[in-house]
């Protein structure tokens, strides 16, 4: 089943830091939930894995990251992913980022994905792997902040030591959550009309 996940975000620090951090991936895995970067094959080509917690159960994908195109000039990046998951699944994806500096001296960051998923995983439905998907991309987006807006020496630029499972069932709640408020807030906007 393939979800495509558009985000935009803004980074309080200059285009050029943000394009260093993009480019280098043991920082941009030690901002994602659960990942964890295993081996550069060469500077373009990376394995790594990712771990995920659904209720008492913890599955992990294992697989190849490698940057298709490093636009330097126009601050874009494309990349491919593929990974197995060790109960047999698959995931397939394909991402581009573009970078842009805003007047007030931060950066504009725009994410497109296409991801395509097999396996346990999509028991969960679309619907809800896109809601929590836009959830990883906040908790990816906090970690990214935490670290390009902190002042220098801060030591917010420390690394996890051994990433934590993703665990799914929080950002489930969290996203059933938000989808019954915005049912009712839809629901009371008609009636007041």
């Amino acid at each position: 089943m393939a979800i495509d996940i558009k985000e935009t975000f803004q980074i309080a620090a200059p285009i050029d830091a943000v394009w260093r951090f993009v480019l280098d991936p043991k920082k941009v895995a030690a901002c994602m939930p659960g990942a964890e970067l295993e081996q550069a094959l060469d500077e373009r080509t990376f394995l790594g894995s990712i771990k995920v917690k659904v209720g008492a159960i913890t599955t992990g994908y294992k697989g190849r990251v490698q940057l298709t195109e490093v636009d330097e000039v126009s601050y874009r990046v494309q990349m491919l992913a593929e990974g197995r998951e060790t109960g047999g699944g698959t995931a397939k994806a394909s991402m581009s980022s573009s970078l842009r500096s805003l007047p007030d001296g931060q950066t504009e960051v725009v994410t497109e994905a296409s991801v395509d998923l097999t396996g346990r995983i999509m028991q969960v439905g679309r619907g809800m792997i896109q809601g929590v998907s836009h959830q990883l991309f906040q908790q990816f987006v906090r970690r990214t902040k935490e670290r390009l807006e902190a002042p220098e020496g801060s030591g917010a630029l420390a690394t996890p030591a051994e990433p934590e499972p993703l665990r799914i069932v929080p950002l489930v709640l969290r996203t059933l959550w938000a989808a019954v408020l915005g049912f009712f807030r839809r629901l009371f906007r008609r009636r007041k009309t």
